[in-house]
């Protein structure tokens, strides 16, 4: 019951992060492509084009994790939030805020995202190599 609660928060906490990924594309795209200087708009981008790839990556993890009957999978959707808060939050201040220290904890997120990757890719292999005897 539990693990099934878990992966239905997953689902539920990648679609906000998923729609808040579409508001900061068209907030970038339409209110700050005249503020800021050209580079800092890419950084802003990065941030949000990242935002939505592991927003769906949280949403899979959470069906992923119904489907298989995993618990463990969803440390993947955990891994996929922090580097969200991390590697975008980083993205989303360097460029908005001007704060440019925060360029340091970009990498720490970008090793929670590579982290959610590899621990999902690596429960699954193990789900299907048990069922495979």
């Amino acid at each position: 019951m539990q693990s099934r609660r878990s992966c239905q928060t997953l689902i539920a906490i990648g679609s906000l992060l998923a729609a808040l990924a579409v508001a900061a594309g068209a907030f970038g795209a339409h209110m700050l492509k005249p503020i800021l200087d050209p580079p800092m708009l890419a950084v802003f981008e990065t941030a949000a084009r990242y935002q939505m790839y592991h927003a769906l990556g949280i949403i899979a993890v959470g069906l992923a994790g119904q489907g298989f009957g995993c618990p463990q999978m969803v440390r993947a959707g955990w891994c996929f939030a922090a580097g969200i808060l991390l590697f975008c939050g980083s993205l989303y201040g360097v460029s908005l805020l001007g704060i440019r220290w925060l360029g340091a904890v970009t990498p720490i997120g970008g090793l929670a995202f590579i982290l959610g990757w590899s621990l999902l890719g690596w429960y699954v292999w193990r789900e299907k190599m048990s069922t495979q005897d």
